[in-house]
């Protein structure tokens, strides 16, 4: 007999085995009856259509790069000359009646509402695309620069210089923060610190010119100066800028609840926290601690620059060695670092050349969080979860960053000087670093509980595993806080 199955559907009884029962060669595929050809090219066709997406670790990423590190610099790096707004404010009425504390607040207010509007700026990368939540972002961001060159009053600029300039630098940071890890593996860290570079590069460009143009030129034309430049260099990024959502299959909700019952999820949020209550208080007070110690406007502009020049010096290599040596490992010990800063170095800097001194090295790794969220969050929650969690992290860090700058000046109104803000930012550093250190203890479980179960997994299947090496158990939760991998 020739056929398998008979007229009646039946196994022929040639083609059972010992035991009576069809043998799977013998049955072909007959589903919407294709053979079995038809069947190991669907089979096979399937099984290709699920294979992990392999970034290209390069190519036009370094492009992307390069655009992102620029639309950094034109939101982030602008952000960071605050400062020299902050001072010329605190110095001269510009609006009567206003406080300090007010002040303080538009400062922390455009970093926060950046943050505030990130479930929107993901929901409009979902519907519409990165290129369209980009736009969004340079038209807001520019209207802000020209609205605050007419502002009058004090709430014109809580308005323009806080509220819609942080909506623009929201729409611009959350559309264009996930691109760079899409396109990398191994230089994922490195690639990610270059574009982080480039608020520093920013804040060091526009601190020392934007104290140029508020006294060559005025407040006005400094504001819509700044706000011209910032349309055309933002809007050329982002139409060269490329994102790879649809290879990664990229979740992309605004709001992923579930992620909070992940303890490890919950522990980066507490990192972001406390890293942004000191960095905000550090990015914005150095140049009016220059003034309060005895020096000059001018002096306290270029420590101010210094600073975010330091931050520019110091994200590419962290980047660069968090690959080498673990991004874990690197973010913790680079926050605990400029908190050690803060406590040695800052709090006895009375001179203009200590300070300077401080501007470098503490604005290497003041700036370690934006250098690594990216990142970290990738090895902590994965590829796919990585636009929501980052989502939910920016909503979340609103808080401190709308509040830190004006728990710094009111300690200092407080003591009198700024100690007590010098030693808030080093604790909230080392708490940072403390948190992060506990995270990577259970990354090291979850590396444990992978390389065990591919062990067992091997020696199941019968495939070379060493009989002399044990299968390895997850060490307890302690000690993996004190041991030392690549993580």
């Amino acid at each position: 007999m020739t056929s398998v199955l008979d007229d009646g559907g039946r196994v022929d009884e040639s083609q059972r085995n010992s035991d009576g029962v069809p043998s799977k060669s013998s049955i072909p595929d007959v589903v919407n009856g294709e053979g079995v050809e038809n069947g190991q090219a669907k089979e096979q066709s399937l099984s290709e259509g699920k294979k992990e997406d392999v970034p290209p670790n390069g190519g036009y990423g370094w492009v992307c790069v390069a655009c992102i590190a620029t639309i950094n610099a034109h939101t982030w790096g602008l952000n960071s000359s605050y400062a020299v707004f902050l001072a010329y404010y605190l110095a001269n009425n510009i609006f009567p009646g206003a406080s300090a504390l007010e002040y303080a607040f538009i400062g922390g207010l455009s970093i926060s509402q950046a943050l505030m509007v990130s479930p929107v700026a993901t929901m409009t990368t979902r519907l519409y695309g990165t290129r369209t939540t980009l736009l969004i972002g340079v038209l807001l961001e520019t209207t802000s620069f020209i609205a605050a060159s007419f502002a009058t009053k004090i709430w014109h600029l809580f308005l323009s210089q806080g509220i819609c300039f942080g909506w623009g630098m929201g729409f611009l940071f959350v559309g264009s923060v996930v691109i760079a890890p899409q396109w990398f593996t191994t230089r994922r860290s490195l690639a990610n610190g270059f574009a982080a570079a480039g608020s520093g590069l920013g804040g060091l460009v526009y601190s020392l010119a934007t104290q140029a143009m508020i006294r060559s030129i005025g407040l006005p034309w400094a504001f819509r100066t700044l706000g011209i430049i910032a349309f055309v260099v933002n809007t050329t990024c982002s139409l060269l800028v490329k994102d790879r959502n649809k290879q990664i299959g990229s979740s992309q909700l605004s709001f992923d609840y579930r992620l909070f019952k992940k303890p490890q999820f919950v522990g980066l949020l507490s990192f972001g926290f406390l890293s942004m209550l000191g960095y905000v208080v550090l990015l914005f007070s150095l140049p009016n601690y220059a003034k309060r110690v005895g020096l000059t406007a001018s002096q306290g502009s270029v420590i101010g620059a210094v600073f975010n020049l330091g931050q520019a010096m110091g994200r590419p290599p962290i980047g660069y060695f968090s690959d080498s040596l673990g991004r874990l490992n690197m973010a913790s010990i680079m926050t605990a670092l400029c908190g050690i800063f803060c406590l040695l170095i800052w709090i006895f800097a009375k001179s203009f050349g200590v300070l300077i001194f401080f501007a470098i090295v503490g604005g290497s790794v003041a700036g370690t969080y934006w250098a690594v969220v990216g990142p970290v969050t990738t090895e902590v929650m994965g590829i796919v979860d990585l636009s929501s969690a980052l989502s939910i992290t920016w909503l979340v860090l609103s808080l401190p960053t709308t509040f830190s700058e004006p728990i710094g000046l009111e300690i200092v109104a407080f003591n009198g000087n700024y100690t007590g803000a010098i030693l808030f930012t080093g604790f909230m550093y080392l708490g940072a670093a403390g948190i992060l250190w506990l995270v990577r203890a259970w990354k090291i479980g979850e590396l444990e509980e992978k390389e065990a179960k591919v062990q067992t997994t091997g020696a199941i299947a019968g495939q070379d595993v060493e009989e002399t090496s044990p299968i390895s158990l997850k060490t307890p939760f302690l000690r993996r806080t004190v041991m030392w991998r690549k993580v």
